[in-house]
């Protein structure tokens, strides 16, 4: 992957943004605290010949898993498998919300489906994935009876917490979530790649992309494109820039966007401070928020995430009639014109106030992805510690859970 900030106009960073990005970083990779999550890459490599064989016997056994999880348990996972386009068990995604309507078109998916269950989550009592659980296990004993048990994969805390006490009474396969690693930092861990692994994705290759990554990006210094992205960034926050647009021009990097929107969101979002993340996929959005973004409020920048090679192409046939006059184009390649909207369209974010970070990724692989991952959450625990936050916590999301358990009526919340 590679970097290109010229698109910001930001210039070369103070000599104050100089020593505040060298001190951030300093801190960032002392390590201590939620920061497991730097040495993921490498301490999974233990881990990898277990997940994959568990989802070999998940693929031998089922047509489809059930992904119980919420956020961080279950972002990661989805954005790789829509951006690899993965072949291996089809993933159903359930415990991501309260919708009635998520439940009923699940449960018809699996009517005709041998399917088994993967529910993740660090407590076990996280409202959304604890139902979902409930429900989908009642499925289980219906189709499966007594053998149900042995189609439930858990990912959890390694000690204590609900669902760990649930798999070791019922004897469920289970994989640990590193205590030193929350959530939305998860995604290298048993939380991203027991699903990445059944859904056939070569999980070897994407913790390869990783550790070359974390060595490649582990310099703190002017030079290090995780140093350059942080620190522009902030510099263009400080510059009245609110809102960062997340963008590709590849829909099946739509939930690596969503990935990206929790990840900076619950990050930096606190104390009154904060980028705003929000995110299109472009062309499809181009009509629609694209006057917006062109010509609306100027406290956006855009991130683009632009992906040369998704492994197909095709060419744009001839037509005799020529109705619409697009004849000129015969014979190209569609990527060839997806190119030259990104950069139309980056020329006119630029010259409209918009300022442009673009990093472009050669190729939709597994190696890319996790260093993706990598690069995101590097650059996000800088500027985190830049913006003077702490990156790792999110006491702001207690406040709901509180009101919303008293509504509820849940003991010790009434």
């Amino acid at each position: 992957m590679k970097l290109d900030t010229a698109g910001t106009g930001a210039g070369l960073p103070a000599e104050g943004d100089l020593k505040k990005a060298a001190a951030a970083w300093e801190k960032l990779m002392g390590g201590g605290g939620m920061t497991g999550w730097l040495e993921l890459p490498r301490r999974m490599k233990d881990s990898e010949a277990d997940i994959s064989a568990a989802a070999a016997e998940i693929m031998d056994s089922s047509r489809a898993l059930v992904v119980i999880g919420i956020g961080g348990s279950y972002l990661g996972a989805r954005a790789a498998a829509e951006a690899l386009d993965a072949q291996g068990a089809e993933l159903i995604y359930v415990g991501k919300d309260m919708s009635p309507r998520t439940y009923r078109d699940a449960a018809r998916q699996l009517e005709d489906k041998d399917f088994s269950v993967a529910v993740i989550s660090k407590s076990g009592t996280t409202v959304e994935s604890a139902i979902a659980l409930r429900v989908f296990r009642q499925l289980l004993d219906k189709k499966y009876g007594p053998s149900a048990g042995k189609r439930i994969y858990a990912v959890t805390d390694p000690e204590k917490g609900a669902l760990r006490r649930m798999a070791r009474e019922n004897g469920w396969k289970s994989f640990p979530i590193p205590p030193d690693v929350g959530g939305r930092y998860s995604v290298l861990s048993a939380v991203g790649l027991l699903p990445m692994a059944a859904a056939g994705i070569d999980i070897h290759s994407v913790l390869d992309g990783a550790r070359d990554a974390m060595e490649e990006y582990s310099d703190g210094n002017p030079e290090n494109p995780v140093w350059q992205y942080a620190a522009v960034r902030n510099a263009l926050y400080s510059a009245g820039k609110k809102t960062e647009l997340f963008s590709a021009y590849e829909p099946s990097l739509g939930y690596f966007l969503e990935w990206l929107k929790q990840l900076f969101g619950e990050s930096e979002g606190k104390e009154g401070k904060g980028i705003f993340p929000a995110s299109a996929v472009f062309t499809t959005d181009l009509h629609s928020m694209g006057q917006y973004i062109q010509q609306g409020e100027r406290n956006l920048m855009q991130t683009v995430i632009y992906a040369e090679d998704v492994l197909c192409d095709m060419e744009i046939p001839y037509d005799e009639e020529d109705a619409d006059g697009l004849n000129y184009l015969t014979g190209k390649k569609l990527s060839w014109v997806r190119r030259k909207a990104f950069e139309g369209t980056l020329q006119a974010h630029v010259a409209g106030g918009v300022p442009v970070n673009v990093i472009e990724v050669p190729e939709l692989c597994g190696e890319e992805l996790g260093r993706l991952f990598c690069f995101f959450q590097l650059a996000c625990g800088l500027s985190g510690h830049m913006l003077g936050v702490d990156p790792f916590n999110q006491p702001g999301v207690e406040e709901y859970k509180s009101r919303m358990f008293s509504l509820l009526g849940r003991p010790g919340y009434v």
